[in-house]
């Protein structure tokens, strides 16, 4: 309940009103903050019908900061004028004052001040007129003291140069309810047992007079037993008197501690349980820190290429170099890469091991899908697998709005007999609709280790235009034989961002809002659980 003075101060003064009160004269009258009435108000509604109140509206004009300080020392404009001597001022000293700039232009159309452009000192300025009426400082001061005579054209001028902003203040007009009085009972929220002791004192003794006489020795028994239930005689049976406050059902409970995902776990889960619903398995992904023998070569990826380059890609300095690769499988790509090779002439370079040893950070998951790849060419009979993975990646990308140079990828694999370009289309156009994106389109597309290659577009309803949601392609034999896969075999593969559906999703422009340091844990809290629309 609000402080009790204030209520009682408050009824006062309402009693000594014919019709009412305004809380906002009453909160200026007792110097105290308006919020403070308002609790008081609030409070005085819970008891019933103590006090009626109105929540009223009305809108005043305010100096905002610059405005009260063109109310206290002139207009920019006057000021410039003021700052011009008679016999001038060079112009670029008069630039160097903080309000020059904006007072120049004024006091130029107000025709107040001249330039000479051909003075010899350079540009000069000079007064144009004896004396000046500072009007702007002047109708400041009218407003500031309360004086509301000004026309609305000249109110609108004012906050146009945002000197002066209309503020909407939010009152309540109080009058005495059916049940008014100046005293004021606080209700009760809770049943006590001291409230209720002396009835139970009463219970005890009616039944000691109904029974028969206590076996000697056993009266104080009986006594005792009367003076501990009404010891309190002050409060008990006070109950009957008491007004208790009615007990509010539609009230929420206490929101229970617990611990929040963040909306990339919750978008993560659906696509995971997307991937889970068509058969796949997940990946193990949890090896953020890659050779570029996985991450570049196995994927028939040149040493030369731009991916491979500092400004792309994080370089570990410790440990820097990886030493333990599968040493037939690590000839066969240097082969194919150097000499050709399983029908491809190559890229005719010399391959060196000691760029595959380098330690980076992985640029994608497709790393992963390589080293699963590999495995599986290993086993005695080929079977067919599908794979997926969802996990962070590293890139060194430049930071902004949809950039990041850490972001999650989502990648699907499917590897089989005679798999082709038709069975990329049939799996995607699958995957996309559990996603509730029915309207694909594709677009052919280059990828080092895929071949065909394909832009993966979806119709977007909102914006009215096409716009890319993944890429996908076949893996390429200069990749797959070397693991050791039949010749018969094709891979197919997919990708996208876990970032850009989640920032659809949620409704965030900026990804630095949806990872990093700048999140806001409120909205992490507040965030509903995602259900895509499949």
């Amino acid at each position: 309940m609000a402080d009790t003075g204030l209520v009682e101060t408050l009824l006062r003064r309402l009693e000594k009103a014919d019709d009412g009160v305004d809380s906002l004269q009453v909160s200026s009258g007792l110097g105290v903050d308006h919020q403070l009435i308002v609790g008081a108000v609030k409070s005085l509604q819970a008891l019933g019908d103590v006090i009626s109140a109105e929540l009223r509206s009305s809108k005043h004009w305010e100096l905002t900061g610059e405005g009260a300080e063109i109310a206290e020392q002139g207009s920019h404009e006057a000021r410039v004028f003021s700052s011009v001597p008679p016999e001038g001022l060079p112009q670029s000293e008069l630039m160097k004052l903080s309000f020059g700039k904006i007072g120049f232009s004024k006091a130029m159309s107000n025709k107040w001040i001249r330039v000479d452009k051909a003075h010899e000192g350079g540009p000069r300025i000079f007064r144009a007129v004896e004396s000046i009426e500072d009007q702007v400082r002047e109708k400041l001061l009218l407003l500031q003291k309360g004086d509301s005579q000004l026309e609305e054209k000249e109110k609108n001028e004012l906050k146009k140069r945002k000197l002066l902003s209309e503020v909407t203040v939010k009152s309540y007009w109080i009058t005495k309810g059916s049940s008014f009085s100046t005293s004021v009972t606080k209700q009760e929220t809770e049943l006590t047992p001291e409230m209720i002791a002396n009835d139970r004192v009463q219970d005890l003794r009616k039944e000691d007079t109904e029974k028969p006489p206590p076996i000697k020795g056993d009266e104080s028994k009986v006594e005792d037993s009367v003076l501990k239930a009404g010891q309190d005689k002050t409060t008990g049976g006070s109950w009957k008197e008491k007004k208790f406050k009615p007990y509010n059902f539609e009230a929420m409970g206490v929101a229970p501690d617990c611990g929040h995902l963040h909306p990339l776990m919750k978008v993560r889960t659906q696509f995971r349980q997307i991937f889970l619903e068509m058969g796949f398995t997940e990946m193990p992904t949890n090896n953020f820190i890659e050779s570029s023998f996985w991450n570049f070569d196995s994927l028939f990826q040149p040493q030369q290429h731009p991916a491979r380059d500092q400004h792309d890609t994080f370089f570990l300095s410790d440990p820097a170099l990886a030493h333990e690769f599968p040493q037939d499988y690590l000839e066969r790509v240097k082969k194919v890469h150097s000499e050709g090779g399983f029908g491809s002439q190559g890229y005719k370079y010399d391959w060196k091991t000691e760029e595959a040893q380098k330690n980076i950070l992985r640029t994608h998951t497709t790393a992963v899908s390589a080293r699963m790849l590999y495995k599986l060419a290993q086993q005695e009979k080929f079977t067919p697998v599908k794979y997926f993975s969802i996990d962070r990646v590293f890139r060194n990308e430049t930071l902004d709005a949809t950039h990041l140079a850490e972001f999650h990828q989502i990648e699907g694999v499917v590897a089989d007999y005679g798999l082709t370009l038709g069975d990329l289309m049939g799996v995607l156009h699958q995957f996309f609709t559990k996603l509730g994106i029915t309207k694909l389109r594709f677009k052919p597309a280059y990828n080092p280790y895929t071949e065909p290659s394909m832009e993966v577009f979806s119709y977007h309803e909102g914006l009215k235009k096409w716009v890319e949601v993944g890429n996908s392609g076949v893996f390429r034999p200069e990749m797959l034989l070397p693991m050791g896969l039949p010749e018969d075999v094709s891979v197919i593969a997919w990708g996208l961002s876990l970032e850009r559906p989640t920032m659809i999703k949620y409704g965030i422009n900026n990804i630095r809002e949806l990872v990093g340091h700048k999140v806001n844990l409120q909205m992490v809290y507040d965030s509903p659980i995602c259900r895509l629309d499949s």
